[in-house]
C-alpha cells in the first residue's frame, strides 16, 4: 500500500505573502491546525500551524494583519513521495517526530497529506498507530 492509496487529497494551502489574519481564517473555515505553504506551481515552501501564529508571533506583539506567513512559517518540511510504501511513511514520521506528512508527487508538486489517523485508520492497524504516536509523542527538541 502507498501514500496515494491512504491521502487526503485536495489539500489547501496559504501562500507565503499571504497574512497570519488570512492563515488563520483559513485554519478556522477548514477546522484544521496546520497549513500547507504553497509557492510557484503549488511547490511546497513550508508549514505553518496555529501555534507558529500563536507563538511566533502573537506572543512576539507582530501584527497577524500585517505580518506574512513566511515570517513564522516553517520551511525545512519533511515529506513523502505518492508513490512511498506507507511502511517507509511512518518510519519517517516516527523518525522526525511528526503526526503529519505532506505527500508530494515526483515532480516535487503537493498531491496530499497523510496523518496518523490515516495510517490506522486505512490500514487497521492500531499496534503500528500506537508505536508510532509513541515515538512521535516523545520528548524531543525537534518539533514540526
Amino acid at each position: 500500500m502507498t501514500l496515494r492509496d491512504i491521502m487526503t487529497r485536495d489539500v489547501e494551502c496559504v501562500r507565503p505573502d499571504d497574512t497570519l489574519e488570512k492563515a488563520a481564517k483559513k485554519m478556522r473555515d477548514l477546522d484544521v491546525g496546520p497549513l500547507p505553504v504553497c509557492g510557484e506551481n503549488d511547490r511546497l515552501a513550508g508549514m505553518v500551524t496555529d501555534r507558529d501564529i500563536a507563538i511566533r508571533a502573537v506572543a512576539e506583539g507582530k501584527d497577524p494583519g500585517t505580518t506574512r506567513v513566511r515570517e513564522v512559517m516553517t520551511e525545512d518540511i519533511v515529506f513523502g513521495f505518492e508513490d512511498q510504501d506507507i511502511e517507509e511513511a511512518a518510519r519517517t514520521m516516527r523518525e522526525h517526530q511528526i503526526r503529519r506528512l505532506v505527500v508530494l508527487n515526483r515532480n516535487k508538486r503537493m498531491v496530499g497529506i497523510v496523518s496518523l489517523g490515516d495510517l490506522a485508520t486505512e490500514t487497521g492497524d492500531r499496534e503500528r498507530l500506537g508505536a508510532v504516536l509513541q515515538d512521535v509523542s516523545e520528548p524531543s527538541v525537534r518539533r514540526h
